[in-house]
């Protein structure tokens, strides 16, 4: 074969249309034959066009049905592939080299399919499971592959109606360091093979459950910097072996210690650290059958992660040795005495003890405690299960996790502690609670989740994943079993799986879930399939178009059903894909989606997915903001897919169409109004005004409370009826932006004078009924703001549970901290609603600043 031919077979993949390509196909017989074909056919259709060209060839006579035998190439991963799936394109097959074989069929024609499919669907090999050679790897996949098959199986033996409810259910609307006898067995050595800048090289370890450090963290002796640096030393650790708790993590984080720091140092030898953190791991002190690790370990470091998961998969390569010794943890010990022990406890408490724990389990913000208050909440743990059940996660915080008798005794609690409410239960899938008593506990308060309730978060129940230290686990399940019931939870949860196929930490245990729940719906597979082609194919023709400069090519080659001549590229740096599809329920209308290939849209999911909630909230307190939460879905990495919303247009071009200049666009107080009226004639205009006056107070308040910065008037959007609402969440949580140093966002949110006058209806400030208009505008933004801040815990816990996401925003507890003080944690909530006023008549008063911001961003725009 020609030098450059395999890069010239990837050009054709990559070009649309009906290109053709030469192909060589060898036969059973041994012939050799050689013909174009379209790059777009189908597998059974070349299959059918190479048995009309055999029918001349020697041989033929001896070959069976066509049916009997299956093509084989060589795929881009340098491995054979049987090409099952005969409903395929060529171009989706992708060969690394024009030759396909066909050989005769071996084993379960339809196993092999459906494995095919499946590791397309998925975008990993089942081989590269199978590879693994790992018996956690191979008995998670058999008891998945048994739940999901028999779940499929009782699926089909449902009453019709049933069956209909699960597989076309309606729109769901958001609503080792080991010790023993006081013995330490430790690491023997670490091999480490890194190259960095350093003068030399400290490794630190400790023993953790969840957050909290078990015992004291213990660090190694300094080594020069080589190519490969050998440490051999014990590592000690002072705690029992009895006490450590069945999910105890062994932490190790490598350090470089920079010559300057050493010799300013050097006085002070005692309390000498190191400087600079290059690489840690984490690994599980006892594996996923409650036998503690023993021997060598090769252990994978990470550059960075997001706190709380448990990786052991990754980078340069950390070597250690663990104790030659089998021990097996046991089922905690002691319940029946520590219960007996407990019931039998003088209820007789002293009245400024329970005001105490009263304060202490009443203010939201408390997550840290006095060692007085821990003791306090300790000694009356009874009360609190009788009392304060949703204060469990207090009680959990400050229990002592390296004590044995303590974890018995709040393991005895957990068995007999009544179940909470689900919204409440949530906050414990957080890496910090570990232990699976708790996280067992939290499933069962979870299942009573409905369909519509468990869609809403369904995006942080896939993240919290990343916290499960083992492949088999409640949540994993629990999950399972609900996508296989609902047909849309297990689109969706497919969806937020396959989009993070690409992080190397989570690929195992995501594509085994894939794979477990494709296996219990074969029947949903042909669509998700269609969408996994149709999503790399747009990939394709995006990057071929905006390279050639030729979107009509692109167009010409789509799929039927796209309205070509409403079709674009937005004007946006990643050059988005605009693309508008006519309705099969209706034809006279049309669906708009945004096809993004460059962002990360997960921000985008999770914002749009508070704003939603946000809304769920207001209404059910009777209060209808006409929000706007339109769809968003990352699909892969740093691609998805947005909903368009249709007949609205921008701020920014609407003040531009009415003006001549960019400079002085953004100061036309009377472009909106007179937008509006163009759009909404006559008795129209009354209603598209309480639109856009509701609509804007529910942003007005949404925006604030989630700190979202970029707040300029591209980004801000009108419906012709009226709603206003806002787009493109790159930034939250307060991270606002600067320029040169400077703060451009100088308000708490956006309410500018041209908002009040569409509000007040172009009526002057001083007449009556515009001061009425405007105080209940008001009175609407503090009635939607108090219902959030007595829903604030919901919302931290949310954003606490999604820091699994590794999200640049929102990575660490403290990204958190402007939402706890946005909703006024720990605040009465007539404090709360002093502070909003405040930052109420801010954004008014200084508006202007806005508008000079939307000024800049119009200039810098035009001046591309």
């Amino acid at each position: 074969m020609p030098p450059g031919v395999c890069y010239g077979m990837q050009d054709v993949w990559e070009k649309g249309g009906r290109e053709q390509v030469t192909l060589e196909f060898l036969l059973p017989t041994g012939i050799y034959l050689s013909f174009p074909v379209a790059r777009n056919d189908t597998i059974g259709t070349i299959k059918k066009m190479v048995w009309k060209n055999a029918r001349s060839e020697p041989l033929f006579s001896v070959l069976s049905d066509p049916d009997a035998y299956v093509f084989t190439c060589i795929n881009l991963t340098a491995e054979r592939e049987e090409l099952e799936d005969e409903s395929r394109r060529l171009c989706d097959v992708r060969p690394f080299m024009p030759v396909l074989r066909l050989v005769a069929r071996e084993g379960d024609r339809v196993e092999k399919l459906i494995n095919t499919q499946i590791s397309l669907l998925i975008g990993k090999g089942l081989h590269e499971f199978d590879t693994q050679k790992n018996h956690e790897v191979n008995e998670f996949r058999a008891k998945m592959r048994s739940f999901c098959e028999e779940n499929a199986q009782d699926r089909q033996r449902l009453p019709w109606h049933q069956w209909m409810k699960c597989n076309f259910p309606c729109d769901l609307e958001p609503f080792s360091m080991v010790v023993q006898s006081g013995k330490s067995c430790s690491v023997k050595k670490l091999l480490v093979n890194v190259k960095f800048e350093a003068s030399e090289l400290v490794v630190q370890a400790g023993l953790f459950h969840g957050g909290e450090l078990l015992c004291k963290v213990v660090t190694s002796s300094e080594v020069s910097v080589c190519s490969d640096p050998v440490w051999d030393q014990k590592l000690v650790f002072d705690i029992n072996l009895c006490d450590l708790p069945r999910m105890s993590r062994l932490c190790f984080t490598l350090y470089g210690v920079l010559e300057k720091t050493k010799k300013q140092r050097s006085t002070k030898k005692k309390n000498k650290k190191a400087d600079c953190p290059l690489a840690w791991v984490n690994t599980m002190v006892f594996d996923y059958k409650d036998q503690l690790k023993t021997g060598e370990f090769l252990l994978s470091t990470w550059p960075s992660a997001p706190e709380g998961c448990c990786y052991e998969r990754g980078g340069k390569i950390l070597l250690i040795r663990l104790c030659e010794q089998s021990v097996r943890i046991h089922k905690t010990e002691g319940i029946g005495q520590v219960y007996t022990a407990l019931t039998r406890c003088d209820p007789s408490r002293c009245c400024s003890q329970h005001l105490k724990l009263k304060e202490i389990v009443d203010n939201k913000n408390h997550t840290e405690f006095f060692e007085h208050e821990k003791e306090l909440l300790w000694k009356l743990r009874l009360d609190v299960r009788a009392h304060y059940p949703e204060s469990l996660s207090k009680l959990l915080l400050i229990t002592k996790w390296n004590k044995h008798e303590d974890v018995a005794q709040m393991v005895c609690l957990l068995r007999t502690w009544r179940d909470l409410p689900p919204l409440h239960a949530l906050e414990l899938l957080d890496y910090t609670f570990p232990d699976p008593h708790v996280r067992s506990f939290t499933i069962r308060c979870l299942k009573k989740l409905g369909d519509e309730e468990l869609f809403q978060y369904l995006l942080q129940l896939v993240q919290v994943l990343k916290y499960e230290s083992y492949l088999d686990c409640d949540l994993t399940t629990f999950l399972l079993e609900r996508a296989l019931s609902n047909k849309k939870i297990g689109h969706f949860l497919f969806w937020h799986l396959r989009s993070e196929m690409h992080v190397a930490s989570v690929s195992l245990r995501f594509g085994l879930i894939l794979e477990a729940y494709c296996r219990g719906s074969i029947y949903h597979i042909k669509s998700l399939m269609k969408q996994v082609s149709t999503a790399r194919e747009v990939i394709l023709l995006i990057s071929h178009s905006i390279l050639q400069m030729d979107f009509s090519f692109t167009i010409n080659v789509f799929y039927f059903g796209l309205s070509p001549d409403r079709c674009k590229f937005m004007d946006s740096k990643m050059k988005p894909l605009w693309l508008m599809y006519k309705n099969k329920w209706d034809h006279l209308d049309t669906v708009g989606i945004i096809f993004k290939n460059g962002d990360d849209l997960r921000q985008d999911m999770l914002t749009l997915q508070m704003i939603q909630l946000m809304d769920v909230l207001w209404k059910t307190e009777g209060l209808d903001l006409r929000m706007v939460p339109y769809g968003c879905l990352s699909t892969g990495n740093k691609t998805g897919l947005i909903e368009v919303v249709k007949n609205a247009d921008t701020i920014a071009n609407i003040q531009r169409n009415s003006s001549n200049n960019a400079a002085t666009a953004a100061f036309n107080k009377d472009a909106l109004l007179n937008w509006l009226k163009s759009k909404n004639p006559e008795d129209k205009l009354d209603q598209a005004i309480e639109e856009f006056t509701l609509s804007c107070a529910g942003y007005c308040v949404a925006t604030y409370v989630l700190g979202i910065g970029d707040r300029h008037s591209d980004n801000i959007m009108i419906r012709e009826n009226g709603q206003l609402f806002h787009i493109d969440f790159g930034h939250f949580l307060g991270n606002f932006k600067a320029k040169f140093g400077i703060n451009r966002e100088r308000v708490p949110f956006i309410l500018t004078y041209d908002f009040v006058h569409v509000i007040q209806q172009g009526r002057t400030n001083n007449t009556k009924e515009a001061v009425c208009v405007l105080h209940r505008f008001r009175e609407c933004c503090e009635q939607a703001y108090k219902i959030l801040c007595r829903n604030g815990t919901l919302f931290v816990n949310l954003f606490a549970l999604m820091r699994a996401a590794g999200l640049p925003e929102l990575s660490c507890s403290k990204d958190i901290q402007y939402l706890k003080d946005s909703l006024a944690l720990g605040r009465s909530e007539e404090e709360a609603l002093k502070n909003f006023k405040v930052k109420f008549n801010e954004a008014l008063r200084e508006s202007w600043k806005t508008k000079v911001n939307w000024m800049m961003h119009t200039v810098a725009k035009d001046n591309r």
